[in-house]
């Protein structure tokens, strides 16, 4: 005889719910990936992610700025550059994203990703 559903099993974890909000945007993850290696720039970031373009680049990084994950530095010039690192909630995602890689690397064979996911910097 099968268990009665309850609430628990019906209804979303908010936690998650806010984690995947962020994280199911293509190319968060992916810029996070970049970041935990050190600040980068703008320009940096487009080859480190050849794929994205720069209007979503541009997004992506606003997003993850207004989430808290990232922050937009302004280096003294001249010339002014501008470079984005992670802040401490940012990096604190560096075990997770490295549990996720293992993840697909035990469980999702190499032609089941995407030519863009080949060219993703390694985590």
């Amino acid at each position: 005889m099968q268990e009665p559903v309850t609430e628990s099993r019906t209804s979303v974890d908010g936690a998650i719910t806010r984690a995947f909000t962020l994280f199911g945007k293509r190319w968060s993850g992916l810029i996070t990936g970049v970041l935990l290696c050190g600040p980068a720039h703008f320009s940096e970031l487009r080859r480190a992610i050849p794929a994205i373009s720069e209007r979503m680049l541009s997004d992506r990084l606003t997003e993850l700025g207004a989430a808290g994950l990232v922050v937009r530095q302004v280096d003294k010039g001249p010339p002014l550059r501008v470079s984005y690192r992670l802040t401490e909630a940012g990096a604190a995602l560096e075990p997770a994203l490295k549990e996720l890689r293992a993840w697909a690397e035990r469980h999702l064979s190499a032609a089941e990703q995407t030519p863009r996911a080949t060219d993703a910097p390694t985590l």
